[in-house]
């Protein structure tokens, strides 16, 4: 599936609506698409002339079908044979960020439920360090915060290239300080963070709790603002619900402008699907996208990949898209939540991660007070995530007697009840677990 070919199909299509049949296969008849980048559609022509007369006459008109395909504005560039080298040169050589190059603004599908964030975000794109820092967006997983923070990276990227952009997730930020502990790099990881021009932070509820990275977050958030560098964080919650923060921290990421995603509308979810079936080159029958819509409601990432599998499912069977080959394609995305369990092993494993425990050692003989408690959350969040027994959860942990385990099963709920870090670490562990069925 050649995706700018196909839109340039439909632009086409469009554009007779307005031209005559001579004047399309006049001056593009052999102009072909070559990319379809954020807010940017690159068409080629192979001499000079039609590009220029393209240029000055006709970029308006594949502007406008752009704009009606996509609900958004586009810069249209014609290239000829040496610029098209140039070009492709230039694309070979770019490494800002690789794999997030779709995560712009321009296809960021805003409706009520995110515009605030949206113009947030975008307010800061175009004035780093001058609005809204920090700027702190909150909302639940799979709703497009991290789709805002690679957006805010490639607007700056485009307009500042001299920037130091500096994206990471809070887990890694205390991944690479413990790293940097343990080789005696603290300087040099002080050096890369706190001379970023633009500090981006994914998931920063993940420093919540760990004193060593929240006391590093502290000094690096004090260097980038006084010196007027933007920074923006994400998170699951705003800071007040994170009890875990330290309170200056908390005081710090209100300095600045906090903006909530919510839940898209019934409208925002037509038209995100919409917009993700036509760049992958396919137009969904109306019947269809309201049938999605319907039935996914609350994830934009869920919403993506139940289009990526109807799309999957015509490609391999050939199927024409209709409400009952859809349903058949992706019946499975729509159970509840209750009908989808997470396996032991998911559940030792993010306990593992959270811990930077090796899984192994929850499910062995390890006593060490750190160790012990991972292993008995790990044996609580089991048996209230899954349906396990109390003997099948021991037999995870190297065959424990179900008395053990029902030990340490009660002692993290009443744990939960009466301590605040604890109740925070089961939830953001709970969080990071159900993470594996959202998409």
């Amino acid at each position: 599936m050649n995706i700018p070919e196909d839109v340039w199909k439909k632009i086409l299509s469009l554009m007779e609506r307005e031209m005559t049949s001579t004047t399309i296969n006049t001056w593009f008849d052999d102009a072909r698409a070559v990319a379809l980048e954020g807010d940017r559609f690159v068409l080629y022509t192979p001499t000079a002339f039609k590009r220029d007369i393209i240029t000055a006459r006709y970029v308006p008109a594949v502007q406008g079908a752009l704009k009606e395909l996509f609900s958004s504005d586009f810069q249209v560039t014609v290239l000829t044979e040496g610029e098209l080298e140039s070009y492709q040169g230039e694309a070979a050589a770019s490494d800002f960020l690789p794999g997030t190059e779709e995560y712009t603004f321009e296809r960021f599908v805003v409706g009520s439920s995110n515009k605030f964030a949206h113009a947030a975000a975008e307010a800061v794109a175009n004035n780093p360090g001058k609005s809204y820092n920090p700027l702190y967006i909150h909302g639940e997983s799979g709703l497009g915060k991290t789709h805002l923070l690679y957006a805010i990276a490639h607007r700056i990227h485009q307009r500042h290239p001299e920037y130091r952009i500096i994206y990471i997730k809070g887990d890694a930020f205390t991944n690479e300080l413990i790293q940097a502990i343990r080789e005696g790099k603290n300087q040099q990881f002080r050096e890369k963070y706190r001379s970023a021009d633009v500090f981006l932070m994914d998931d920063v509820q993940f420093v919540a709790g760990r004193a060593s990275t929240q006391e590093e977050m502290f000094h690096t958030f004090n260097t980038l603002y006084e010196a007027r560098h933007q920074i923006v964080f994400t998170s699951d919650r705003p800071p007040k619900e994170m009890l875990r923060l330290d309170d200056r921290l908390k005081t710090r990421f209100e300095w600045g402008l906090l903006a909530d995603i919510q839940p898209p509308d019934y409208e925002t979810r037509v038209a995100i699907i919409k917009n993700k079936a036509i760049r992958m080159g396919m137009e969904l029958p109306d019947a269809v996208l309201q049938y999605v819509a319907e039935n996914i409601t609350s994830n934009v990432r869920q919403i993506e990949g139940t289009v990526n599998k109807i799309l999957a499912f015509q490609d391999l069977l050939g199927d024409s898209v209709d409400v009952k080959t859809v349903t058949r394609a992706v019946q499975d995305m729509f159970k509840d939540k209750s009908d989808i369990l997470p396996t032991a092993d998911v559940i030792i494993e993010e306990v593992g991660k959270f811990y930077s425990i090796d899984p192994d050692l929850l499910r062995g003989q390890a006593r060490s007070k750190e160790v012990s408690l991972a292993r008995q959350i790990a044996m609580y969040l089991i048996r209230r995530m899954t349906t396990l027994s109390l003997k099948e959860i021991g037999r995870e942990f190297e065959n424990r007697d179900h008395s053990t385990v029902l030990s340490s099963i009660t002692r993290i709920e009443k744990l939960v009840k009466h301590d605040p870090d604890t109740s925070e670490v089961v939830k953001d562990i709970t969080a990071n677990i159900n993470t594996h069925f959202e998409s």
